[in-house]
């Protein structure tokens, strides 16, 4: 979608950076929840992608209220803010609302923990959500370096209407 404007480089790449936010997220999932041998036994590939996120994701996940912190800040200073470009901007709040979407379905597998035998439930939603997360972002990644909008159903919808 070129209607907004062209893209500069810079654009592309803070554009792209934003999606580390839900790929650190779900990466963390996958920890917390101990099924990482699981989903990277099968694909062996993804540990060489996901190994340079593990600083981060013990920052995240290590230091208290991070999380909510750099929601915060990237809603308040990048997403609001009028000056940073409407690219910049609408990755951000859909990397954002890719989280917030994480975080409610790890209320769910918290839930889904407290029956007795729902291993392997637990590990067949994780897994699952990890692979559509992954796709989703590398995808949005992929879109915002050649400076397109990157579509993603539902999530793209909400954040045309939060970003203008």
């Amino acid at each position: 979608m070129a209607w907004r404007g062209s893209t500069t480089v810079w654009d592309r790449i803070f554009g792209s950076l934003a999606y580390l936010l839900p790929l650190v997220y779900v990466v963390g999932l996958l920890l917390r929840v101990g099924i990482q041998n699981t989903i990277f036994g099968e694909f062996p590939a993804l540990r060489v992608i996901l190994v340079p996120l593990l600083p981060l994701v013990q920052i995240f996940f290590g230091i208290p209220f991070v999380g909510l912190i750099i929601f915060i800040v990237l809603f308040l200073l990048v997403v609001r803010n009028e000056r940073v470009s409407h690219f910049i901007r609408f990755n951000t709040m859909q990397a954002i609302l890719i989280t917030v979407a994480l975080f409610l379905c790890s209320i769910l597998m918290q839930i889904l923990a407290l029956i007795p035998g729902a291993t392997f439930a637990i590990a067949t939603i994780a897994n699952t959500i990890f692979l559509g997360v992954f796709i989703a972002a590398a995808y949005a990644v992929i879109q915002s370096l050649l400076g397109r909008y990157a579509e993603i159903p539902a999530i793209s919808d909400a954040v045309y209407m939060q970003v203008r």
